[in-house]
C-alpha cells in the first residue's frame, strides 16, 4: 500500500526574524519521513523581507514553494488558500513558529490512520506537555474564550484554537470552500462546519511552547472573535453549510 502524501501550509505575515530557521526545521524533520511530502508557505501580504527569505530557501529546496500576495488578508484567508491549493492526501496546517514542534506529526498521522477525517492538537489534555507556558493573562482569557466555544458553538472540543491541525484532503476541501472568515475566528468556524458535516475529529494531546510574536491582540481581535462565534451560532448549520 502507498504512503500517503502530506502537504503542510505554513501561514506567514512578516516572519523574516524567524521563519528560515522554521524552514530549516521542516526541511531536516519531513525529509526524514518515509511518505512523500510538499511544504507551502502563504505570505499573507508581508511586507518585511519573509518572502525574499522565502524566495531564496525554495530555490534549493523544490520540496517547498511560496504562495505570496497583496494586501494582508488575514490568517484565516491564508489558511484557506494554502489548504484548497494543497494536493496531498493529507493536509497540516502549523504555525510558522512552530510552537508545536513538528515531531508532533506523527501523533496526528497515527489517529488519521484510525479513522479521523480530522486530527487537532489540543494542549489542555492531561496527557499534553506544555513545555513554556503562555503568560498567565493570555491562558485565562483563553480557557475563558474556549468556554465561549463550547457553550455556542462546539462541543466536547478543549482547544480550538491551537495552530497544528491536520485534514484529509476530502474533508479540506469540503470545510475550507465554506469558510468565509479570514481573521484568528477561521479555527472555530472550521471545526465547526466539520461537525455541522460530520466529520470524525479527533483532539490530540501535543507538545507545545509558547513563542514570543504573537499576531493576536487580546484587546483588538478577542472581542470580533466573540463576535464571529454569534454570528456563526446565529446563521444556523444550513447557512453555514451555504445550503441557503
Amino acid at each position: 500500500m502507498s504512503l500517503p502524501h502530506l502537504s503542510v501550509v505554513v501561514p506567514a505575515y512578516n516572519e523574516e526574524a524567524r521563519i528560515r530557521p522554521s524552514l530549516e526545521r521542516l526541511a531536516e524533520y519531513y525529509a526524514a519521513q518515509p511518505y512523500p511530502w510538499d511544504v507551502a508557505i502563504v505570505s499573507d501580504g508581508s511586507k518585511d523581507s519573509t518572502n525574499r527569505l522565502v524566495e531564496e530557501f525554495v530555490a534549493s529546496h523544490p520540496n517547498f514553494k511560496l504562495v505570496a500576495y497583496s494586501p494582508n488578508r488575514g490568517k484565516g484567508y491564508a489558511v484557506r488558500k494554502g489548504m484548497l491549493e494543497a494536493t496531498g492526501d493529507l493536509v497540516l496546517f502549523c504555525d510558522a513558529d512552530l510552537a508545536t514542534p513538528q515531531e508532533e506529526t506523527e501523533k496526528l498521522l497515527k489517529h488519521m490512520q484510525e479513522g479521523a477525517d480530522v486530527a487537532i492538537g489540543s494542549r489542555p489534555l492531561k496527557d499534553s506537555n506544555l513545555e513554556i507556558r503562555q503568560p498567565w493573562y493570555r491562558e485565562m482569557l483563553g480557557r475563558a474564550f474556549n468556554k465561549a466555544v463550547q457553550t455556542l458553538a462546539i462541543k466536547g472540543i478543549d482547544d480550538t484554537q491551537c495552530g497544528f491541525k491536520m485534514f484529509t484532503r476530502k474533508a479540506s476541501q469540503d470545510i475550507f470552500k465554506r469558510c468565509t472568515l479570514d481573521g484568528f475566528s477561521f479555527d472555530f468556524e472550521a471545526l465547526m462546519i466539520a461537525r455541522d458535516l460530520g466529520y470524525r475529529i479527533d483532539e490530540v494531546p501535543i507538545r507545545w511552547s509558547h513563542q514570543e510574536g504573537s499576531k493576536v491582540v487580546l484587546l483588538r481581535d478577542g472581542p470580533r472573535m466573540l463576535r464571529d462565534l454569534v454570528k456563526l451560532r446565529l446563521r444556523g448549520k444550513k447557512a453555514r453549510l451555504g445550503k441557503e
